[in-house]
């Protein structure tokens, strides 16, 4: 799941700076989370990235299944380089948008991560975590552009479409891990009951 809202969800590309903490509205997305996931027979156990607003996501889930919220650097944001920080209306100007947009796969971010690595870091991230936990329930508190990476390659989607996908704040996207490979169950969940997540 994406981490819920912070004071500058939908306006600046915030990446990995240190100090950005979850706004109100996204406290209070991620304690209606935890009671949405509540309604799952059981979890396993519960990862974050290291960024305080995934920590701070996952942290009434947590509490709520008590278990202790686990970090995995695997689970982190893009590494945006020079363009963090940076106001989204600014960056859309750049002639380099079209690319991240379009042809991601091509695009590096400046003194940055490739959109490449960054897949490949979420993917073998998460791969390590299905091994762990073969046969277990996961709960992974990351950012958007991991989880549209991750999800497209359980689609088999090329990279070039991620964009496609949308993860809004503190949505559920769901993958069953299987012999016979993953199992897209739901993406960008945001409203009603999670209790019937399961491969059919």
């Amino acid at each position: 799941m994406r981490h819920g809202k912070t004071p500058t969800t939908g306006s600046t590309l915030p990446g990995r700076a240190k100090g950005l903490h979850l706004a109100d509205d996204g406290r209070a997305q991620a304690e209606a989370v935890a009671i949405r996931l509540a309604e799952l027979p059981k979890v396993d156990a519960i990862y974050a990235s290291p960024l305080e607003r995934t920590r701070e996501t996952a942290a009434p889930i947590a509490k709520a299944r008590g278990l202790k919220v686990q970090i995995d650097r695997g689970l982190l944001e893009c590494d945006f380089g020079g363009w963090t920080g940076s106001q989204l209306k600014d960056l859309m100007k750049l002639p380099e948008w079209r690319t991240v947009q379009r042809y991601p796969s091509g695009f590096r971010f400046p003194d940055g991560e490739s959109f490449t690595e960054m897949q490949t870091r979420m993917t073998g991230a998460v791969a390590c975590l299905v091994e762990r936990h073969r046969g277990g329930v996961v709960v992974v508190v990351s950012h958007a552009d991991p989880i549209k990476a991750a999800v497209a390659d359980a689609l088999g989607t090329h990279l070039d479409m991620f964009q496609r996908i949308v993860v809004s704040p503190c949505s559920v996207s769901a993958v069953a891990y299987g012999s016979g490979g993953p199992a897209v169950l739901t993406v960008n969940h945001t409203t009603g009951t999670l209790a019937d997540l399961k491969v059919s």
